[in-house]
């Protein structure tokens, strides 16, 4: 990771000729913004007094403390490949603070730094590999977004049945010029859905990333004509979009999950991360699958879990042991989305982990098998419950969950559990085709 400081930051806009500077931050309910300055007003940008008005910002506004400001993390400075050459585009990622300085505590950005000095008094490093599903989708006349592909591609296919191959290899290469490391990108099982994976990294750094990842990936896709979407579950009857979260927890550089002389050379924290992420799964699913439309891909019978399991080789956990040694041992979730606000969902895991290890909470016996075998009576027998099944359901999970509302703090648990009633409440109001088609013309 490159570091900047002021000095450099400004002598780049001038040698590279850059013209606009985007100054970005997330809301809580994940979605990117930006206040877009010219170069002519970067220094006094870089002296954080650039301010704005988040009344209108989801999750933001506070009575009589409107007025917020705009700190830059300098090392996050990155030109858009994708911008002209001549009056480059910048951009500058952003803590969001008070006018004194005190940092706006329902700022996303700030909650996961919390969490992470949370983690460093323990003497740990956490760091995340995400693994981002989309699908691409064909524009109207209109250049709106449809559901259509005329593809019919499946895992791992190649061209000529991946249609969309050039744009996810552009949106590589675009990534790549960004100091993205990638692993591997992909087609994925459903006709038009893509993954492209990214090198683990710190788990501030890698929430960063993830934003600009989506950014990019729409972005160019926009170029070649197509729509891409990070909606959990765009199609029936093909398998959703996920975004799982492979994690390492280190320690003096050492990989703390890894242990040889354990049985899957898994540690004993690393079970008991597992424990604590399994004991607050329920709590953080409104925030690790924030829709209504998220819950429509954890259903029995496609790839995403339903089950709260673990296990190294079974078919379908929630949470997947990694096989490997050192390094390549990590704990993955498989249940998040694409759709989760990064900075929230990865300070949870974060938090669950460490409360595990604190408390010492042991998970219960792997299922190393085929979930979606198994019957009623085997679940009940093995005590295992299922993730939440709507997002009411996650939001009153997320209501009675103290390590949630500990993480997201009072004021950003309580907006944001707001904002998702609100959510829910505007999807029951609506009358589905689904309802027209069975009861319309029957009773």
């Amino acid at each position: 990771m490159k570091t900047y400081t002021r000095e450099d930051i400004i002598g780049l806009v001038r040698e590279e000729d850059v013209e606009f500077i985007r100054l970005q931050f997330t809301d809580i309910l994940g979605m990117l913004k930006n206040i877009a300055i010219t170069s002519s007003q970067l220094e006094k940008a870089l002296d954080n007094k650039v301010g704005f008005d988040a009344s209108l910002i989801a999750g933001f506004g506070r009575d009589g403390e409107s007025d917020l400001y705009l700190y830059p993390d300098y090392d996050t400075f990155a030109i858009f490949p994708w911008r002209p050459q001549q009056g480059k585009v910048a951009r500058l990622i952003c803590d969001v603070c008070y006018g004194d300085g005190t940092p706006f505590e329902a700022d996303p950005r700030y909650i996961l730094k919390r969490a992470v000095a949370e983690a460093a008094k323990m003497g740990y490093r956490f760091e995340v590999g995400p693994e981002c599903e989309f699908f691409l989708f064909h524009t109207d006349e209109n250049g709106l977004p449809t559901t259509l592909t005329h593809e019919q591609a499946g895992y791992f296919d190649m061209s000529p049945l991946d249609l969309g191959e050039n744009a996810r290899r552009d949106i590589v290469m675009t990534l790549e010029d960004m100091g993205f490391e990638i692993e591997a990108s992909h087609h994925e099982a459903a006709p038009a859905q893509h993954e492209v994976d990214f090198r683990h990294d710190e788990v501030v750094k890698t929430a960063d990333n993830i934003m600009t990842f989506k950014l990019a990936v729409r972005t160019i896709a926009k170029r070649h004509g197509l729509h891409a979407t990070f909606m959990p579950k765009p199609k029936q009857g093909v398998d959703g979009s996920g975004m799982h979260i492979n994690m390492w927890l280190l320690k003096d550089g050492k990989n703390v999950f890894s242990d040889e002389r354990e049985e899957y050379g898994l540690s004993r924290e690393a079970s008991y991360f597992i424990g604590g992420i399994m004991k607050h799964v329920k709590g953080m699913a409104a925030v690790t699958n924030p829709l209504v439309n998220s819950y429509k891909r954890l259903v029995s019978g496609y790839e995403a879990p339903v089950l709260i399991t673990w296990n190294v080789t079974g078919r379908n956990p929630l949470i997947r042991i990694a096989r490997g040694k050192g390094e390549e041992k990590r704990i993955e979730l498989r249940s998040p989305d694409s759709a989760a606000n990064p900075y929230l969902a990865l300070a949870l895991c974060l938090q669950a982990g460490l409360e595990g290890i604190r408390q010492q909470i042991m998970p219960p016996a792997d299922m190393d098998c085929n979930l979606w075998e198994l019957t009623e009576e085997e679940k009940e027998k093995n005590n295992i419950a299922e993730i939440p099944g709507t997002l009411i359901q996650a939001v009153q999970e997320m209501e009675q969950d103290s390590l949630v509302r500990e993480t997201l703090g009072e004021y950003a648990f309580k907006k944001y559990i707001e904002l998702k009633k609100k959510e829910w409440n505007a999807y029951k109001a609506q009358i589905s085709a689904w309802e027209l088609q069975h009861y319309l013309s029957r009773y």
